[in-house]
Order: C-alpha cells, then structure tokens, then sequence
C-alpha cells in the first residue's frame, strides 16, 4: 500500500514536471514573438518617419530579432532539458 503511494507520487510529480516544462517553453515562445513584434513595429515606424536612416535601422533591427530569438531558443532548450 505504502509503495503504491509513493509510486503514484513520483509520477504525479514527474507528470507536472512535464506540464511545467511545456508551459515554460510555451511562455518563451510567446514572449520572443511579442518581442519581434515590436520591434517590428518600431521599425518600420521610424522607417515611415525618416526613410533616409532606413538601412541603419534595419540592421539593428535584425541584430536585435537575432539576440531575442537566441534568448528564446536558449530558454526552450533548457525547459526540454528540464523534462530528461
């Protein structure tokens, strides 16, 4: 009976681990599209704005959407780790 339990413990546990990791990957995800996205938006503003710094700007931005998707990648590889 005793190890019944802590059977059906441990696999609790290990399932909401798994819950944990897919909602923190998930949450990554969204944040880096929120990201991109407004930074997009930024852009292509100061882009309506000034057109003659239109390359310098769009430099950065790319720079920028490299960094917050690399972030993003970083995070969801270590909730996936968090699974194993």
């Amino acid at each position: 009976m005793l190890l019944s339990t802590l059977l059906l413990q441990a696999a609790a546990g290990a399932a909401l681990g798994k819950i944990g990791a897919a909602l923190g990957a998930g949450l990554a995800a969204i944040g880096a599209g929120i990201g991109i996205g407004k930074i997009g938006a930024s852009a292509m503003e100061s882009m309506a704005r000034q057109p003659e710094v239109a390359g310098k700007l769009r430099t950065n931005m790319l720079i920028i959407a490299a960094l917050i998707e690399g972030v993003a990648m970083f995070a969801v590889i270590i909730c996936f780790m968090a699974v194993i």
